[in-house]
């Protein structure tokens, strides 16, 4: 009998369908009548086609799908042969893109209407980016191909096989959450190297600073601060770019800290943004006294080898160990120095062990005290090497930013806090 469920699927077969097919037309504009595969009309039909298949099933059987999909694909690749012929072009973009239409079609009247209007929607986008996506694989390097294999093996292969439960002394070690971590710091410095890679080396110390501080604040602030030693070198410029690094740290815990603890990151949320508002600040002041500058960028080397990310899931497991054999002996108090010895060197892996632990075994504002005292530790371990490196001029300038931004960020918190 005629439902009203049943036309709202034949009509929103037909929609995705007209929406496949109007960027394929779109694309084929400029083809003479009878060179296209399929056209907006013919993918709308395709579409339609499809949910009227799926609302035959019931009736006819689960075969009755599989022989229109069998013979619409002969159809097109009928019609393809034909249009090869006159026109020798060998793509099969648009048959697949049809047979996918079809597929939306049987899916929505099947109830999977949010599934089927992502894939749409999906569909053409990737087919209204070919030249960019085309441009993009051009540039590709084979070591940021490798590296992005490697960001897949590390996220797609080895993370479902490792077991999600406490493992180890005090139950401390999860190995699924440990590599998880380990995928979520790779996403993030995936996206500042490349973010940099579009930008160009060589567009500015500020850039430098913004992009880099996405894969590792303390690796940009070597990297600049070397450069202070060179005789082109302009301090007030470099202590821009450091400054915009830690101002980007500041901003990166925050993230790390709302993906893996919502409550975590709200109570993180008003010191950490004022920290890293008053060190963009300092260094859009620095950058005004700078003037123009050299403009050439530092390379930030490829974050994705797997000897790095097994390092750090070294450190993140020693960190976890530490902190849970702290509190099991001395209560949550110990926490404190682990965060400061771990700051040190990286404010990622204390972010990431605490995250897990904030509102479970360790208590919310504790959590937050303690990512705070690391991330200020890191922060002046950074002034430390300008100054070490860079010479008393950079020291000097980058140590003003990040006290300004931590004292800053620590007295938000302490007006914030309860009490």
């Amino acid at each position: 009998m005629d439902s009203p469920d049943s036309l709202y699927g034949l009509g929103l077969a037909l929609a995705l369908g007209l929406l496949v097919g109007l960027e394929r037309g779109w694309h084929e504009r400029d083809l003479a009548e009878g060179q296209r595969v399929a056209g907006i009309r013919t993918f709308a039909l395709i579409g339609l086609l499809g949910g009227s298949v799926a609302l035959l099933t019931p009736q006819f059987g689960i075969v009755l799908p599989a022989i229109a999909f069998v013979t619409l694909a002969g159809v097109l690749v009928v019609a393809y042969v034909l249009r090869q012929q006159r026109i020798h072009d060998a793509g099969v973009t648009s048959i697949i893109a049809a047979l996918l239409t079809f597929a939306f079609g049987v899916m929505v009247v099947h109830g999977q209407v949010l599934v089927a209007a992502a894939g749409a929607v999906v569909t053409v986008i990737l087919l209204g980016s070919k030249p960019l996506l085309h441009d993009w694989v051009a540039r590709l390097r084979v070591d940021e191909l490798y590296a992005t294999f490697r960001l897949l093996l590390i996220s797609v292969v080895v993370l479902p096989l490792l077991p999600d439960r406490g493992i180890g002394p005090w139950q401390a070690l999860n190995p699924y959450r440990i590599w998880w971590m380990v995928v979520l710091i790779c996403g993030i410095s995936f996206v500042g190297y490349f973010a940099m890679r579009i930008a160009g080396e060589r567009r500015g110390v500020l850039a430098t600073g913004l992009f880099a501080g996405l894969a590792s604040s303390t690796a940009a602030t070597v990297s600049l601060a070397r450069r202070a030693r060179e005789p082109a070198g302009t301090t007030e410029l470099l202590a821009a770019g450091i400054a915009i690094a830690g101002a980007t740290m500041f901003l990166r815990i925050l993230v790390v800290a709302g993906i893996l603890h919502w409550p975590l990151a709200v109570r993180l949320a008003g010191p950490l943004l004022v920290a890293g508002g008053v060190a963009f600040a300092a260094a859009w002041l620095l950058w005004r006294r700078g003037g123009a500058g050299p403009g050439d960028g530092t390379s930030v080397s490829n974050p994705f080898e797997l000897k790095p990310a097994l390092i750090f899931a070294g450190l993140l497991a020693l960190v976890m160990l530490l902190s849970a054999a702290l509190m099991e002996r001395f209560g949550h108090g110990s926490i404190y120095w682990l965060a400061a010895a771990a700051g040190l060197a990286d404010v990622d892996a204390i972010t990431l062990s605490l995250a897990g632990m904030a509102g479970q075994t360790l208590p919310l504002p504790t959590a937050a005290a303690a990512i705070l005292v690391a991330a200020v530790v890191n922060s002046l371990v950074k002034s430390g090497l300008a100054l070490w490196i860079g010479g008393r001029g950079l020291g000097l300038r980058v140590g003003a930013a990040m006290l300004a931004a931590v004292l800053a960020g620590l007295a938000s918190f302490a007006i914030a806090a309860p009490g």
